[in-house]
């Protein structure tokens, strides 16, 4: 097995004393979805999140991290950040904002730190599933470890 070069997401993580574990998966570029990584990884859909940006009228970017087979309750993002209205960003904007493609966006060494809110459903997994910063790598860590390193909100922001 090649030795996989640490991404900015997981050297984060190094820097906090926070334990974490790599899991590979194979990509398939014509589906990115969380279910996908799910399957392609060997892990249960609850244990994956995915990470997405979003902008408020008020505050501009924000992240939000949410189960891997819900949505994003946009008017609950919205009361949480202090927003009026939130609205996901174009998908052109993502990599220009975070300097992450879609598929390996992660709330962690985006190129600005952006408030992050995390879904409260992560508090009922002992550990759940990021990804590491690309595609194919996936950072499994405690929610709570997540929350500390991010300076993440715990929040009910998914359906």
């Amino acid at each position: 097995m090649k030795k996989q070069k640490k991404t900015n997401a997981a050297r984060i993580l190094d820097n906090l004393g926070i334990y974490y574990e790599i899991k590979e998966y194979k990509v398939d570029l014509e589906d990115l979805s969380a279910i996908h990584v799910a399957e392609e990884a060997g892990m249960p859909i609850d244990m994956v999140f995915k990470t997405l940006v979003a902008r408020g009228d008020k505050t501009g970017v924000i992240m939000a991290v949410i189960p891997g087979a819900m949505e994003l309750d946009l008017k609950a993002l919205a009361s949480v950040s202090s927003n009026k209205r939130v609205e996901m960003v174009h998908l052109k904007e993502v990599q220009m904002l975070t300097g992450y493609i879609r598929g390996g966006c992660s709330p962690l060494g985006a190129k600005k730190e952006y408030p992050v809110f995390l879904d409260s459903h992560a508090e009922k997994q002992n550990i759940i599933a990021i990804s590491a910063g690309i595609r194919g790598e996936q950072l499994l860590l405690s929610p709570y470890d997540l929350a500390r390193a991010i300076h993440a909100v715990i929040v009910s922001i998914a359906r």
